[in-house]
């Protein structure tokens, strides 16, 4: 008996099926990060005018530095064990500014060969968005803004509590249920990743890129990185040079 799904004309064709999906956005992207297929509510909720708009182009032209960076290292998890990443919490800010939370599940895509040409994923929104923003996700957003904006200034727990109107203790009790770390984990995350990135894609000296992604000096740069990825900075960038480092942004 032939493979039903064999007999079907182009993908493009049923993928159309999204266009018409309330409440789901659907992007597809190749392993340069870049979209090749969004449906109207994904191209809608980035200020697009068309899907077309939005086709070529990459997190990094709709969103800040280190949100499309935590997006695009999300990815290539995926692209790099071939498995699927289901039912994550995003936030994922529109065009007008507000920020959004969404579930999101990635998938690989691969091709006639069997290998991971790109990824599929689908949003659809957190049951929290409609609460009025009463659910921990929602309240927790002008702390995720503010690490997001200003990961290379000092930032302090009791800052971001008080953007939350929490006690420090609610902030770290909320954060660690809805995200599996705590707050100063998150920021630590966000510091190291923007680093990484500047390791790979500048020449700047390490110096410059401990301070300007908000660590202390040099050596408490070095001492956390080391400890997170398994290289100091310097090595890393060595390996990054040639090519020997793989699934990081």
């Amino acid at each position: 008996m032939k493979d039903w799904w064999s007999e079907l004309a182009e993908p493009g064709q049923w993928l159309e099926l999204f266009d018409n999906l309330p409440g789901v956005f659907f992007y597809a992207k190749d392993l340069q990060h870049r979209f090749r297929r969004v449906n109207r509510a994904m191209a809608e909720l980035h200020g697009c005018g068309s899907p077309a708009e939005m086709v070529g182009r990459g997190d990094r032209d709709f969103h800040p530095p280190a949100l499309a960076a935590q997006y695009v290292e999300e990815d290539l998890v995926v692209m790099r064990t071939g498995e699927a990443l289901l039912d994550r919490n995003w936030l994922v800010p529109g065009a007008d500014g507000l920020p959004r939370w969404f579930l999101s599940s990635k998938f690989p895509l691969r091709n006639r060969g069997g290998q991971v040409a790109g990824i599929a994923g689908v949003m659809r929104p957190h049951e929290g968005v409609g609460d009025g923003g009463k659910s921990p996700h929602a309240r927790l957003i002008p702390a995720l803004k503010h690490v997001i904006g200003h990961f290379g200034e000092p930032v302090t727990m009791e800052d971001l509590a008080a953007l939350c109107h929490f006690s420090v203790s609610q902030l770290q009790r909320d954060f660690q249920r809805c995200f599996g770390c705590t707050p100063s984990s998150y920021l630590l995350g966000v510091r190291l990743l923007m680093a990484r990135s500047r390791l790979q894609q500048t020449s700047d000296p390490i110096g410059v890129i401990a301070l300007e992604c908000g660590f202390y000096d040099q050596s408490h740069f070095t001492r956390s990185f080391q400890k997170a990825n398994g290289l100091s900075p310097l090595n890393y960038r060595r390996a990054a040079q040639s090519g020997q480092v793989r699934g990081r942004v």
